[in-house]
C-alpha cells in the first residue's frame, strides 16, 4: 500500500506534486501547531506596511482544518491540477505555472477591490485564504476544456463535465460553505479560459503569452514520437504495364 502511494506521488508532474505538498505540509503544520494561520493569512495592511510580502503565497497554501472538507478539496487539488498539467498543459510546464500565477494574481485583486466597496466589504474581508478557490479555478478551467466527458454526482445523477463546477457550487451551498469562495473561482477561471482559449480564435492575438523569464525557469522535454526501431519499409510495387 506504501509503495503504490510512493509511486503514485512520484508519478504526478512537478507543478502538482510542489502544490499538493506544500498545501499538505502546510495544513499539517497549522494542525500540529508548528505554524500558525495567523501568518499566514492574507492582510493587505501588513503585506503593504509591514512588507510581508509570503502572504501572497501562503494564503493560497493553507486549507483550514484537516477535516472531510480538507480530504474533499486535497482530492480534487490532486486530480484536476494533474489532469491539467498532464493533458492540456502537456510539455508547457511554463504555460501552467503562468496559469496558477494569472489565477492567484485575479483572485488576490477581486478580494483586495471587493474589499473597498460597500454592502460588500463585509463578505470579501471574511475571505483570508484563497486556497479553495484556486483549486475551484483548475477545476472550471477543466470542464471549459473538456465539457463533453460524461461525469456522476455521488451516483445520485450524470451530467457533462460542463456542468461540474455548477454542482459543486450547488453542493457547497448543500452543505452550508461559503458559496463566495467557489464563486470567486469561477470567475478568475472564466476569465482564464476566455482569454487564452476565446478571445485568440476571435482576434488572433493572445493576450497571456507566458513571460520568456517564466519560461527560462522550466525546462520543457519535447514531446517525441519514436520510430520503431529495425522497421524497413518496401519500395512501393513496381507497375509492369509501364
Amino acid at each position: 500500500m506504501a509503495q503504490a502511494v510512493e509511486e503514485w506521488y512520484k508519478q504526478m508532474p512537478i507543478i502538482t506534486r510542489s502544490y499538493l505538498t506544500a498545501a499538505i505540509v502546510t495544513t499539517i503544520g497549522c494542525s500540529l501547531e508548528i505554524i500558525s494561520p495567523y501568518n499566514l493569512y492574507l492582510n493587505p495592511m501588513l503585506v503593504v506596511k509591514h512588507y510581508q510580502f509570503w502572504r501572497l503565497v501562503t494564503n493560497f497554501l493553507y486549507f483550514r482544518k484537516m477535516d472531510l472538507d480538507f480530504l474533499f478539496h486535497m482530492f480534487f487539488l490532486a486530480r484536476y491540477c494533474k489532469l491539467l498539467e498532464e493533458n492540456s498543459f502537456r510539455g508547457r510546464t511554463a504555460d501552467f505555472f503562468y496559469m496558477l500565477l494569472f489565477g492567484a494574481t485575479v483572485l488576490t485583486g477581486i478580494v483586495l477591490i471587493g474589499g473597498m466597496i460597500p454592502y460588500v466589504s463585509e463578505s470579501f474581508a471574511k475571505i483570508i485564504f484563497l486556497s479553495n478557490s484556486l483549486t475551484f479555478m483548475m477545476v472550471y478551467v477543466w470542464s471549459k476544456q473538456n465539457p463533453f466527458i460524461h461525469m456522476s454526482f455521488l451516483g445520485l445523477f450524470t451530467f457533462t463535465a460542463a456542468y461540474l463546477p455548477w454542482v459543486l457550487l450547488g453542493f457547497s451551498v448543500l452543505v452550508g460553505a461559503n458559496a463566495w469562495v467557489d464563486l470567486l473561482g469561477m470567475i478568475a477561471g472564466h476569465a482564464y479560459y476566455f482569454l487564452e482559449d476565446v478571445y485568440p480564435k476571435m482576434t488572433g492575438r493572445r493576450p497571456l503569452k507566458t513571460p520568456s523569464f517564466i519560461r527560462s525557469l522550466f525546462a520543457d522535454d519535447p514531446v517525441v514520437v519514436a520510430r520503431p526501431a529495425n522497421v524497413r519499409f518496401a519500395a512501393p510495387p513496381v507497375d509492369e504495364g509501364h
